[in-house]
């Protein structure tokens, strides 16, 4: 592991300790040429679908892409970075338990709007507006009001 400070390779690990759910591993390590101390993280490298594109490209599945989304639509509101991450480790593993070599982008979109719609209403429709892909208003007020009926409809039944 090379030092981020100073370049070296050469560095021991003073402490480690595993993630409560037990996946990930952080370890504290110190370098061995200028002693200045570095946390790592380490994780079960996953295999993940290829991710097809609406133009029918494929790409790699992308975890900090997705991240990088949600914080975006969830900026100015009051969702934790860790309620975040978690999210992104549940699609993960869902697609993971799929077992399927690619999943269309429009199903990884689909199952963040429905994570988001429990998480965090406003997000939930910056994301809907920025990933589906409105032609116009209309179209997004139409996406609004089921939001909004499917929303009523949960708290009568509540």
């Amino acid at each position: 592991m090379k030092c981020p400070f100073c370049g070296h390779t050469e560095n021991k690990v003073i402490d480690s300790r595993l993630s409560k759910d037990g996946a990930i591993i952080r370890r504290r390590r110190e370098c061995n040429d200028c002693g200045r101390r570095f946390t790592t993280y380490e994780r079960i490298e996953e295999i993940l679908p290829q991710v097809v594109k609406s133009d029918e490209r494929r790409e790699p599945f992308e975890r900090q892409k997705i991240l990088r989304a949600l914080r975006l639509v969830s900026e100015k509101r009051p969702v934790p970075e860790s309620t975040l991450e978690d999210l992104v480790d549940d699609l993960e593993k869902q697609l993971q338990e799929t077992g399927e070599k690619e999943v269309e982008s429009s199903v990884i979109a689909e199952e963040i709007l429905i994570r988001l719609s429990e998480l965090d209403d406003i997000a939930y429709v910056r994301y809907a507006a920025r990933y589906r892909g409105h032609q116009d208003l209309e179209a997004f007020a139409e996406e609004f009001k089921h939001f909004l009926d499917a929303k009523k409809s949960e708290g009568a039944a509540s």
